[in-house]
């Protein structure tokens, strides 16, 4: 049996941009150079989809409109494994920098894309750089507005880009919306990220996952883990030009990234996001 503890089903998602539409990257990669950027999301994509293949594993793909538009196929291809497709919106534009209607727009139009090359009905929608927060409250009602049943738009933990730190750590209602927050673990009054991202890359495997198998055993839940397909990429270009701090976050430990998705793979049981998690809120709602 896996580590996780019982039989808990963890949510696996994949935050799927290239590396050149990484907020962080931004001032170096203007959109109107986007289509003319080499891209590498396919390839590694495909990657990712044979490792979920090997090990059994399901997971939820949270899919740019703007990658689901040049890449059709691949979108197809995530749904004909068996995964869920879900919503990233459609530029990678930060929720927090847009307005109410820009916003609605963008998670409306990346819906609509994603579910015409698909066929299938997209419920899941998280914002970039988990931008929903304190600064506009209104993103929720915009969001259920749009269509999706469920986002997973808030890291309640405190970060110099995002975070609410005061936000529930469990998945909660907000109107007819389940938010489901990512993972962390309550040590020292304060949440310790232990979903992924950068702090899987940074710090030693087994805090990641004596955190998971901390919430599996003791508190009961599932735990949600992300990822980016570029953080299995350490062949991609380096953005010289980009300040210290952000090649440190971007390029810290990518040759090792792979190799600890496949152990983590191999140690928990992983699921989609609206399988593991859905029927939990609708039976406490």
């Amino acid at each position: 049996m896996k580590s996780g503890e019982g039989h808990v089903v963890n949510a696996l998602t994949i935050d799927v941009e290239d590396y050149f539409q990484v907020s962080a990257l931004a001032p170096h990669f203007p959109k109107d150079v986007w289509d003319t950027t080499p891209c590498r999301v396919e390839r590694n994509v495909e990657r990712i989809l044979e490792m979920l293949n090997q090990r059994g594993a399901k997971a939820t793909f949270f899919t740019l409109g703007w990658v689901a538009d040049r890449y059709p196929e691949l979108v197809r291809r995530i749904t004909a494994e068996g995964h869920e497709l879900a919503s990233h919106g459609y530029a990678h534009e930060r929720a927090s920098d847009q307005s109410p209607d820009k916003f609605l727009a963008d998670i409306r139009l990346a819906k609509l894309v994603l579910e015409d090359i698909s066929g299938c009905l997209v419920k899941g929608y998280r914002a970039p750089s988990f931008s929903v927060g304190l600064s506009n409250p209104w993103a929720h009602a915009c969001i259920e507005d749009a269509g999706y049943v469920y986002s997973s738009s808030v890291y309640p933990v405190k970060h110099d880009h995002y975070g609410v730190p005061d936000a529930p750590r469990f998945p909660y209602l907000v109107g007819s919306l389940v938010e489901i927050p990512i993972t962390t673990v309550r040590r020292f009054g304060r949440n310790w990220p232990v979903g992924g991202g950068g702090y899987f890359r940074l710090l030693p495997y087994r805090l990641s996952s004596w955190g998971i198998r901390k919430v599996n055993r003791e508190e009961r839940k599932p735990a949600i883990f992300y990822f980016h397909p570029w953080e299995i990429d350490p062949s991609q270009p380096v953005v010289r030009e980009a300040s210290a701090k952000t090649r440190f976050r971007h390029y810290v430990n990518l040759e090792r990234t792979e190799a600890r998705l496949d152990r983590l793979l191999q140690d928990f049981a992983w699921g989609r996001m609206d399988e593991v998690f859905l029927p939990l809120a609708r039976a406490t709602a």
